[in-house]
C-alpha cells in the first residue's frame, strides 16, 4: 500500500462570528470540574467512566434524552476480532482495504488489536451479547457478518437493538458511579479558549435562556456527527454538527470532512422519518431488487450485497435513475427466522403493514456516518491542547475514506476509555484569571445585532429544509464541481442571514452549527478532485495517487480569533 502524502492545508473564511452567542466573562455564573465530557454515547459514556474509574470528577452535557444518541439508534453490532479463525490482523486488514489508502495502520493495528478488550469491558458492565447455542448445550457468543467484513466477526445484543443495548448499559454505569454527575439542562455553544488552551464550555441553560462558563481541567467532545444536515438521513434530530461546529470555530484541526458514509437501506415511506434497516439483515441472506425483481448488485462487486456501503449506495441511486423510481426493495423473506432475528425492524415495518418475511422493504441511502471529524492523535488529543475528541466527532485516521461495517462502535469505546484516562491524567486546575482574560479578546468586541427593522420574519425550519435538500441533491452520493461550487454560494448567503438574528434558541444554534458545517462539507468535497471511498465526483470518476493525502480544513485566524 503506497504511503500516504503530505495533508493538504485548506483554511476557509469563517462566514460568521467565533462565538454563536454574545457574553460577558466577568459577569456569567461559572461552573468548575476536573474533566467535562460533551455527549453521554458510546463514545462519552465510555470516556467518563474511564475518568472516574481515575478518581476524577467528571461532568457530563447531554443535548436531550440518550434515547436521541446515534449510540441508542445503532441496529447493527461490534466489530472485534474474537472468533478463533479471526484475528486482529485480518481485522485490520479488512479495514485498511475499504479505508482505501486513507486509513493510518498504526491507528487501525491499534484499535483493532483492542476489539476483544472492548467487548470484555461491555461485559465487565453487564452487557450480554447474544448467544449461539451449540449442540452441547453450551452457548457462545454469536457473530455475523457485515458488508466489507471477510469473515463473521460482528457482535450484536437484542437482536437488531446493540446500540440501544450498550446505551443502557452505559446509562446505567455512570448513573451509579459518584465521581460522575450528568446534566441535560446545560448544552454546550462554543469551546472556550484561552491562551491556546481549551479551559471548557460556554452553555446555555435550557430553559431560561442563561449563559454560563463551565470550566473544566480537560475538555473531551463526543458529541457525534451531522447526518441531519442531509434530507435523507439515518440519524436521530441531534445530529446537527455541534462539535465540529464548536471545533471549528475555536480554531482546531478538522481533516477529511467529505467522507460522508451513506447507509445503502433506509427504510423509504413517502411522508415517513427514515429508519435505518440493519446491514446484518442482508449479512443474514436477504438481497437488493428493483420493482421488476432484478437484483442490483448483479455485476457490480463480487460482494454482491455485502459489497462496501459507498458501492452498495451509488448502485442503488444508479439503478434508481435507470428505472425511474424512488426507491429499490429488500427482499427478506427467505431469510431463516427473520422476525425473530430481526424484531425491532419487523416492529417498524409492521407499522406500515409490511412483513418482511413476505413482503419486500422499500429502501434507499441515506446519511448515516461522518467518517471524517476533529483531527485527533491515538491518545484521543486534538490540536488545541486540553481539547481531546472521540468517537464519530473525531477523525483518528481509523476509517479513512470509507468506514468498515461495526467500526463505529468499536472505536468509540476504544478511544473513548482512551480519552478518559488520558484526559483525567492531563487536567488542569480550570483558571477563573484566564476565562476572565477572555474579555479582552477582540472576538468579543461585538454586540448582539439589532433587528433589521421592517426586515420579513426568517422561518429557521424553513431555512434548514432548504439546506437538508440542498446537501442530499448537490453534496451528496453523487458530486460535480458546479453543483458544489453552487451549494457554498447558497450556504454562504444564509449565513449572512441569520448572523444578524443571533438568539439563544435551540433552533438558531442548530441551524448556524448545520450551515457552517455543510459549507465545510462542500468546500471540502470541492477540494477533493477525485473519487475515493465515500465521496464520488461525477467529473473526476477515478482516484488519483496525488490525492493519497488528508484534507486539513482550519479557521484562518486560529484559536480565538
Amino acid at each position: 500500500m503506497a504511503a500516504v502524502l503530505d495533508p493538504l492545508l485548506v483554511r476557509p473564511e469563517p462566514r460568521g462570528p467565533r462565538y454563536l452567542l454574545g457574553f460577558s466573562p466577568r459577569k456569567l455564573p461559572i461552573l468548575r470540574w476536573p474533566v467535562l465530557v460533551i455527549g453521554g454515547g458510546a463514545a462519552g459514556g465510555a470516556a467518563a467512566l474511564s475518568s472516574a474509574a481515575s478518581g476524577v470528577e467528571t461532568l457530563v452535557l447531554e443535548k436531550g434524552p440518550s434515547r436521541q444518541s446515534n449510540t441508542w439508534w445503532a441496529q447493527g453490532g461490534v466489530a472485534a476480532a474474537i472468533a478463533e479463525v479471526d484475528s486482529a490482523r485480518l481485522h485490520a486488514e479488512d479495514t485498511l482495504t475499504v479505508g482505501c489508502g486513507l486509513s493510518e495502520p498504526s491507528v487501525v493495528e491499534h484499535i483493532t488489536r483492542r476489539g476483544p478488550d472492548a467487548i470484555a469491558w461491555l461485559e465487565s458492565l453487564g452487557l450480554i451479547f447474544d448467544q449461539k447455542t451449540a449442540r452441547s448445550g453450551a452457548g457462545r457468543r454469536e457473530l455475523s457478518r457485515e458488508g466489507g467484513h471477510s469473515m463473521s466477526r460482528v457482535l450484536s445484543a437484542g437482536g437488531d437493538a446493540t446500540g440501544r443495548a450498550i446505551q443502557e448499559c452505559l446509562d446505567a454505569a455512570m448513573a451509579s458511579a459518584p465521581e460522575i454527575t450528568l446534566r441535560r439542562d446545560l448544552r454546550a455553544v462554543d469551546l472556550l479558549v484561552a491562551e491556546g488552551r481549551c479551559i471548557g464550555v460556554l452553555a446555555l441553560q435550557q430553559g431560561s435562556g442563561e449563559l454560563v462558563a463551565v470550566l473544566a481541567g480537560s475538555t473531551i467532545l463526543a458529541t457525534g456527527a451531522v447526518g441531519q444536515l442531509f434530507r435523507e438521513t439515518t440519524n436521530p434530530t441531534f445530529a446537527t454538527g455541534d462539535g465540529l461546529a464548536m471545533a471549528y470555530r475555536a480554531g482546531a484541526s478538522l481533516r477529511d470532512l467529505e467522507f460522508v458514509q451513506f447507509h445503502p437501506t433506509t427504510l423509504y415511506i413517502a411522508g415517513a422519518s427514515r429508519v435505518l434497516v440493519s446491514e446484518a439483515v442482508r449479512g443474514a441472506g436477504a438481497g437488493l431488487v428493483d420493482r421488476s425483481g432484478r437484483p442490483v448488485m448483479d455485476g457490480v462487486h463480487d460482494q454482491g450485497d455485502l459489497a462496501p456501503r459507498d458501492v452498495v449506495s451509488r448502485a442503488i441511486l444508479a439503478r434508481m435513475v435507470e428505472t425511474g423510481a424512488t426507491h429499490v426493495y429488500l427482499d427478506a423473506s427467505r431469510v431463516p427466522d427473520v422476525k425473530a432475528r430481526f424484531p425491532q425492524i419487523a416492529r417498524m415495518c409492521s407499522a406500515f403493514d409490511i412483513e418482511i418475511d413476505r413482503d419486500r422493504i422499500p429502501v434507499r441511502p441515506g446519511a448515516h456516518y461522518m467518517v471524517g471529524g476533529v483531527a485527533t492523535d491515538l491518545a484521543a488529543r486534538t490540536s488545541i491542547p486540553g481539547l481531546f475528541a472521540c468517537g464519530e466527532v473525531a477523525a483518528v485516521g481509523l476509517h479513512g475514506a470509507n468506514r468498515l461495517a461495526s467500526n463505529s462502535l468499536l472505536e468509540a469505546i476504544v478511544m473513548g476509555l482512551d480519552a478518559g484516562t488520558v484526559g483525567a491524567s492531563e487536567a488542569r486546575r480550570p483558571s477563573t484569571a484566564n476565562f476572565e482574560s477572555l474579555a479582552e479578546d477582540p472576538a468579543l468586541t461585538f454586540d448582539s445585532p439589532e433587528a433589521i427593522e421592517n426586515a420579513p420574519r426568517i422561518h429557521l425550519d424553513d431555512m434548514l429544509y432548504s439546506l437538508k435538500s440542498l446537501m442530499w441533491r448537490q453534496v451528496g452520493l453523487v458530486r460535480d464541481a458546479a453543483a458544489l461550487h453552487d451549494a457554498i454560494e447558497s450556504i454562504e448567503f444564509w449565513q449572512r442571514v441569520i448572523v444578524k438574528r443571533r438568539q439563544a434558541e435551540a433552533d438558531y444554534l442548530d441551524l448556524a452549527n448545520m450551515l457552517l458545517v455543510g459549507r465545510l462539507v462542500a468546500i471540502a468535497a470541492r477540494t477533493r478532485v477525485e473519487s475515493r471511498g465515500t465521496h464520488f465526483r461525477s467529473d473526476h470518476p477515478a482516484a488519483s495517487d496525488a490525492w493519497l493525502r488528508h484534507v486539513i480544513m482550519e479557521r484562518p485566524e486560529g484559536p480565538n480569533a
